[in-house]
């Protein structure tokens, strides 16, 4: 459930209307409702065994309006960097309830996390426990770590979001895990605290979950026989959201939770878990109008000025994201076949091919749906185009949470030699 609907012919985000918006902030534009935000949360974390910690997945949206509303609710943050952490400080994450993953954590990095605190460092890596080990050793401290292992477990989703496999870049392979928490044992300035898996996102089965984390129960009880105190289970995110209105829905939270404790349940480990799609691609649009409606001889085209600039899923992930009038259509009305494209200089720039909708004309406002996660955070400035901004709505009230850059902005980031000057 999320709280866009037509009130009185237009599309609002819960009580305030996109077309009220797009007259305020202009085209195109990301729109966030707190209130789906917070029922996302609350229905996940309520489906958890109890004391589980919700670390809200900031790659999937980074801005700080979202990140404060998750805090609020008690989430702690999953950054895979040192930017995606100060974001989450500054949102009010305490750093107690902060995760490090990421496999390619630089040593200031490293130092930026154990200044601050954080609860844990997913290693990922020999080589990066090593570095952490040195790091935590010339600051005096001792680094939390869980050791992310990969259990070569197919998520049954697109190639490029499968982390699990054991040909992916993600963490240690299942045979070497042994050896590498021997390894991490001998080494004086990092703590084992537990065990880290993730095998990818929009999972839309628990089987390979529910395969995943036999996997790591089995590997938690051989390495507590070893000698390791294995206290916390970090379980990853990646549970599927519906993106298409005619699909059978992804499990819901609550098969997920009573997976996960009778899976998990004889270990009385403290489970931590990394959602970030599940909480916040329902909760936001992008908002667009259509610049030109343009006939070719094989198709007709619909030019939004939103590009893949703005949202790049369907070009990089073929993604299907539905797309919905602003302006309710009457009943029984007309329906064609458009290319949904935008202004970038690319082909890829489709946002849907042969896509059903109302006739729509020059002016037009549409929704984008499901725009919420993995949309505004890898926005670009290709073409010179301003990313899109960003809004935040509580009931009736809203805020611009990310301003629109000005073109004078982006040719400010860049400086020409003193050599070229003249």
């Amino acid at each position: 459930m999320n709280h866009f609907g037509y009130k009185n012919g237009t599309l609002h985000a819960e009580d305030v209307s996109l077309t009220a918006l797009a007259d305020w902030v202009g085209t195109p534009f990301y729109c966030y409702s707190r209130a789906t935000l917070e029922r996302h949360y609350k229905v996940f974390s309520g489906a958890l065994p109890k004391d589980s910690l919700v670390a809200f997945s900031v790659k999937a949206n980074g801005n700080l309006g979202v990140l404060k509303t998750l805090a609020l609710l008690g989430a702690g943050a999953d950054v895979v960097s040192g930017g995606e952490m100060a974001k989450a400080l500054a949102a009010g994450i305490p750093a107690s309830k902060i995760v490090f993953s990421g496999v390619g954590k630089t040593k200031e990095e490293m130092h930026q996390a154990l200044t601050a605190g954080i609860y844990q460092f997913n290693v990922e890596s020999e080589p990066e426990l090593l570095a952490l080990d040195e790091v935590a050793r010339e600051l005096n401290k001792i680094a939390p770590i869980t050791l992310r292992i990969n259990p070569d477990v197919d998520a049954k989703t697109h190639a490029k979001i499968t982390t699990g496999k054991a040909e992916t870049k993600f963490g240690i392979p299942f045979k070497h895990a042994r050896a590498a928490y021997a390894q991490a044992a001998a080494l004086h300035n990092v703590e084992i605290v537990g065990i880290d898996v993730h095998i990818g996102s929009q999972l839309t089965e628990l089987e390979p979950f529910e395969a995943a984390f036999t996997k790591v129960a089995e590997l938690a009880k051989t390495l507590r026989a070893d000698g390791h105190s294995i206290t916390r289970l970090d379980l990853g995110g990646g549970l599927g959201v519906p993106y298409q209105n005619n699909n059978m829905p992804p499990p819901d939270p609550i098969a997920y939770g009573k997976m996960v404790a009778r899976v998990t349940g004889d270990l009385e480990c403290r489970l931590i878990f990394e959602p970030g799609r599940l909480i916040a691609a329902n909760a936001g649009v992008l908002v667009s109008k259509v610049l030109y409606l343009k006939k070719g001889d094989a198709k007709t085209f619909l030019i939004l000025d939103a590009g893949m600039n703005d949202l790049i899923r369907p070009a990089m992930y073929d993604a299907h994201h539905e797309i919905v009038a602003v302006e309710e259509p009457g009943p029984g009305s007309e329906r064609v076949p458009y290319d949904v494209v935008g202004p970038v200089c690319e082909t890829s720039d489709l946002f849907a091919a042969g896509r059903d909708l109302p006739e729509l004309n020059s002016g037009d406002l549409v929704a984008i749906l499901s725009a919420g996660a993995y949309g505004a955070t890898m926005a670009s400035t290709y073409n010179a185009r301003p990313p899109a901004p960003e809004v935040l709505v509580s009931g009736t009230e809203w805020a611009i949470v990310r301003p629109r850059l000005r073109h004078d902005d982006l040719i400010a980031q860049d400086k020409i030699p003193d050599w070229l000057a003249g």
